[in-house]
């Protein structure tokens, strides 16, 4: 992990009124850092947790993955950058919870591909531009822009700063851009598995191909797309790898998991809105 980026993590959330932690509502679980969420913590910062993505699952799945985080008492709210769908939402949770302050300033915070740069554009509009790099150390003046995306209100972009953490696949997958994995064939057969135990038919949903063997998905997908050698017409499966690789983390692949599937969490029957403070 890179050590400075933690310490610029914790510079800047001495500075900002909130965090908001943008994670990947398919598996919100393998795509937070809690490591964040702790120095969060710890500076007396509160955090939400923002579920991008929602566009890509069930409501009543976005609902559920937002009431376990409630009950683990972080404020919630579930969104499609993409869409532009729920960032009304997301204001006004912002407001609520970073109450009488005026201008209010949120950092946002995730690890690679969880759509941060999708977001920041959708909320800060087609004609605002960006303030002046953030001041603070001059490690920071590259790494960060301040925008203001609403009466008031502003945002700081926090590129590349949260690492993946766990070492699942998740964080594989998102730690270097796809072209330059190392082993691209090894995880996109976990990445297989992993989707297929949830969703067994997504590859012929996405793809056509009913098969449920990894080495046999990434062979047909190869041979259909006209990656082969020249020589003997062998498939080429490195391209059908990271373009299995690419469609997941594109939302081209249907997948999710629930926090029931993936926890056996059940909300409690008397629910009510949790009162931890960050």
């Amino acid at each position: 992990m890179q050590l400075a980026n933690w310490r610029l993590i914790r510079e800047l959330l001495l500075t900002v009124d909130a965090a908001l932690e943008l994670v990947d509502i398919r598996d919100p679980i393998s795509t937070r850092s809690r490591r964040l969420e702790k120095l969060a913590e710890r500076s007396g910062v509160p955090l939400i947790i923002v579920l991008n993505k929602a566009d890509l699952v069930p409501i009543s799945v976005s609902k559920e993955w937002k009431r376990y985080f409630e009950d683990e008492g972080y404020p919630a709210v579930f969104i499609s950058a993409q869409k532009r769908m729920g960032t009304l939402v997301l204001r006004r949770v912002l407001k609520r919870v970073v109450k009488n302050k005026s201008p209010l300033t949120a950092g946002i915070f995730g690890i690679p591909k969880v759509g941060k740069s999708t977001l920041i554009n959708t909320l800060k509009g087609r004609h605002s531009a960006s303030t002046s790099p953030y001041p603070g150390s001059p490690g920071y003046t590259k790494r960060a822009q301040t925008f203001r995306i609403g009466e008031g209100v502003y945002l700081i972009d926090t590129p590349g700063l949260v690492p993946p953490e766990g070492g699942g696949i998740e964080s594989k997958i998102r730690e270097k851009p796809v072209d330059s994995l190392e082993n691209p064939v090894a995880m996109a057969v976990e990445l297989i598995r992993k989707i297929l135990k949830y969703s067994p038919n997504a590859f012929k949903e996405a793809y056509g191909i009913s098969s449920t063997n990894p080495d046999t998905i990434l062979r047909e997908l190869a041979l259909m797309r006209g990656w082969v050698y020249r020589k003997d017409k062998e498939p080429i499966i490195q391209e059908s790898a990271k373009a299995v690789i690419r469609d997941y983390l594109n939302g081209r692949i249907p997948f999710y998991v629930t926090p029931q599937q993936l926890l056996g969490y059940r909300p409690r029957l008397a629910w009510s809105p949790a009162s931890k403070s960050h």
